[in-house]
C-alpha cells in the first residue's frame, strides 16, 4: 500500500510515556508512576516526538504543558491503548472476588462524601482485594479526565453527555442553605434575608461568582461572598463557627449534623437551582475493559440499594 506506515519500528510503550506524562503533567511524576527514572523518560519523549514530529510537551516551572497536537492526540491515544488493555483483559478475564486491580473515581468532594462510603462497605464484601482511588474532579473538566484516563469513570451532575460516553444516574440532589445552629436567619429565609448574608462559596479555583450569583444577577440581586473554599467540609466548619452561610447539597446533611449546623430552604426564587442529576459516567471504549464495566454497575446498584427516598414535598414549602 502506498505511504503504509511501518510499525516495526514504533514501541508501544511510548504511547503509555505519552499517556502517563499527560496525565501527571510532570516528568518525574511520571517515571514514578511508569517504574523509570525521569532520564528514561526525557529519552522516551524524544524519541516520540521524533515520530510525530511535535515537540509534545514544553517545560516550565512546575512540571510540563501539552502543545495543542499533544492535547489533540490524548484522546486516540488513550483509545488505542484502551483497546490493548481490553484485548489483554479479555484474555485474562475479570472476577472481581480475586481482583487485585486499583480503579480511579473522579468526583467532588460533596459527591465522594456520598457515595464512597456504601461503596467501600459493598467492596470489602464483594471485592475485598480491589483498590480505589478518588480524583477530585469537576464538571468542567470531567469528559477530559475519561477522555485522558485520569480516570476509569466520573460521578458528576451531568446530564447532557456526547454519543462516546455512557451515563447511569445514580440520584437526585438538592441544595439548601447551610447556616449554624440558632443563626439570625432563620430556616426560611426570604430572597431578601439570604442577600443580606454574608456567604462562603465552594469554589476550587477561587473564583468568587457561582451558580447563586448568575441566578441573582438575572433577578437584579447581588450577595457578599466573604470567603471561597475548596470543598464542602472546609465550607461546612466555617458555617460552623461564623455567621456564614453556604449552599451545600442536603445529602452532605449527616456531616453537618455533627458540626451543629442545620439547614435552611433557599429562597423561592432560587429554587430552579436546588435540584441536579448525580451521574456516573464512563467512555463507551472504557467499558469494553470487564472491570471498568463491573465497577460502573456496582456503583450504580450501590446507589440504588443505599439511597434515601425523597424528601416530601411539605418539607419544600418553597418548591
Amino acid at each position: 500500500m502506498l505511504h503504509e506506515i511501518d510499525l516495526s519500528h514504533v514501541d508501544l510503550n511510548l504511547l503509555v510515556l505519552f499517556e502517563a506524562v499527560m496525565s501527571e503533567r510532570h516528568v518525574g511524576r511520571a517515571g514514578a508512576r511508569l517504574h523509570l527514572s525521569p532520564s528514561a523518560v526525557s529519552h522516551g519523549l524524544a524519541r516520540l516526538r521524533r515520530v510525530l514530529h511535535d515537540p509534545l510537551f514544553l517545560k516550565y516551572p512546575k512540571g510540563v504543558v501539552p502543545t495543542d497536537r499533544a492535547a489533540e492526540l490524548a484522546a486516540p491515544i488513550a483509545e488505542i491503548l484502551q483497546r490493548v488493555r481490553d484485548v489483554i483483559s479479555g484474555a485474562e478475564g475479570f472476577d472481581a472476588r480475586r481482583s487485585n486491580r486499583r480503579f480511579t473515581i473522579g468526583a467532588p468532594d460533596a459527591v465522594s462524601m456520598v457515595v464512597m462510603p456504601p461503596l467501600l462497605a459493598a467492596l470489602a464484601k464483594a471485592a475485598p482485594q480491589i483498590d480505589v482511588s478518588v480524583r477530585t474532579s469537576m464538571p468542567q473538566t470531567a469528559l477530559a479526565d475519561l477522555d485522558t484516563r485520569q480516570a476509569d469513570v466520573v460521578v458528576q451532575p451531568l446530564v447532557d453527555v456526547p454519543p462516546r460516553f455512557v451515563a447511569m444516574k445514580l440520584y437526585e440532589e438538592e441544595f439548601g442553605i447551610a447556616l449554624r445552629a440558632g443563626h439570625p436567619l432563620g430556616t426560611r429565609p426570604t430572597l431578601a434575608q439570604y442577600c443580606a448574608a454574608s456567604h462562603v462559596l465552594v469554589s476550587p479555583t477561587g473564583d468568587p461568582l457561582g451558580r447563586v450569583d448568575l441566578e441573582l444577577k438575572k433577578l437584579g440581586r447581588t450577595r457578599r461572598v466573604a470567603a471561597t473554599v475548596p470543598s464542602f467540609l472546609l465550607a461546612l466548619a466555617l458555617v460552623a463557627e461564623t455567621d456564614l452561610v453556604a449552599a451545600v447539597p442536603r445529602q452532605v446533611a449527616g456531616y453537618a449534623r455533627r458540626l451543629d449546623v442545620v439547614m435552611a430552604d433557599p429562597p423561592a426564587p432560587l429554587a430552579p437551582l436546588a435540584r441536579s442529576s448525580i451521574n456516573v459516567i464512563a467512555t463507551r471504549v472504557a467499558l469494553g475493559d470487564a472491570g471498568v464495566a463491573w465497577l460502573l454497575r456496582t456503583i450504580a446498584e450501590v446507589m440504588a440499594a443505599s439511597t434515601p427516598p425523597k424528601r416530601s414535598a411539605r418539607r419544600s414549602p418553597s418548591r
